[in-house]
């Protein structure tokens, strides 16, 4: 008989504005307790997630649970990255217990966020539940995973508009998705493009652009596909640009980005590669799957193929 794997909920209590009192029940009710030995962990500041996920990578758990949105997806993932050698660690571990090698933890995803953008595109449910219960399942993938300026991104990164609201957002008052949405409505009509100069494997471009998206997964959450057809097992990244459009086709813009359509706008511009640069006029705001970040003028992106296993349906 197989021994118990060993998982561990990283449990971020402010995710996404929603009570998660009742969650420990919920795992308790659907986690097969013949198949795991199981703790929780509440996290309690920012980088406190992905310090819990490389403590517990040290460890030897087999699984570290992402209870949160996308920001909390992403520490734990790096987290997790960080005990293998795939992500330079930031900060020591406590309960580090020798220096061996070994098999990396898998990453799974309990949805409780304000978009949940990466567990929406691989599918995972957004019920807590039935989200548990697929972990009972062990079924796994290799995913990819970009970095730009040596931070890695799992779902989406970007440059322009919507880093600028990530910004906004995260120091607003309002949590959830319709907070998102007043930020972006009170923003966008004196929100300014700028200029970025982007070389890809063919070449060199200079583009206006409202904002510039560089894309794992085909979503930012919420059902809001910047990049349709995007795939985070393909070796690829999605490089979005959105070029300025006037005032009046906002709506329709809106509409585009919700329905999978954006693609199909004149004033889309998708490339496709394994490495970009992006340079732009100024340092400022970023966004790595939804947080906010400020770095230089000059953004280097990569993708590291199938670097991360993920449970998956």
């Amino acid at each position: 008989m197989s021994r118990k794997k060993h998982l561990l909920f990283v449990i971020n209590p402010i995710a996404g504005g929603r009570d998660k009192s009742s969650l420990q029940r919920i795992i308790g009710r659907n986690l097969d307790r013949s198949l795991f030995h199981y703790e929780f962990a509440h996290t309690e500041s920012e980088d406190h997630a992905r310090r819990l996920s490389l403590s517990a990578a040290y460890l030897g758990f087999d699984i570290v649970a992402a209870v949160g949105g996308d920001g909390t997806v992403n520490e734990v993932a790096r987290g997790i990255m960080a005990r293998t050698g795939k992500q330079i660690p930031t900060g020591s571990a406590s309960g580090k217990q020798g220096t061996g090698e070994q098999e990396q933890a898998s990453l799974a995803i309990i949805p409780s966020g304000s978009g949940n953008g990466l567990a929406r595109h691989l599918g995972i449910p957004l019920n807590p539940s039935a989200a548990i219960r697929l972990i009972n399942k062990l079924r796994t993938s290799r995913m990819d995973v970009g970095i730009m300026n040596d931070s890695p991104f799992f779902c989406v990164a970007g440059a322009g508009f919507d880093a600028h609201i990530s910004h906004v957002f995260a120091t607003g008052p309002g949590r959830g998705f319709s907070g998102y949405v007043q930020s972006a409505l009170r923003e966008i009509r004196n929100y300014q493009p700028g200029n970025y100069v982007i070389t890809t494997g063919d070449g060199t471009i200079l583009e206006r652009a409202f904002l510039v998206s560089i894309a794992n997964a085909s979503q930012y959450g919420n059902n809001a596909y910047i990049a349709p057809g995007a795939s985070t097992m393909d070796g690829l990244l999605d490089l979005c640009i959105l070029r300025p459009f006037p005032a009046y086709r906002y709506p329709e813009m809106a509409l585009r980005l919700m329905t999978g359509k954006i693609g199909g706008s004149r004033f889309m511009l998708r490339l496709q590669g394994e490495k970009f640069r992006i340079v732009r006029e100024d340092d400022g705001p970023v966004h790595l799957d939804g947080e906010p970040a400020l770095m230089g003028k000059q953004l280097d992106i990569r993708v590291m193929p199938s670097s991360i296993s993920v449970i998956t349906p």
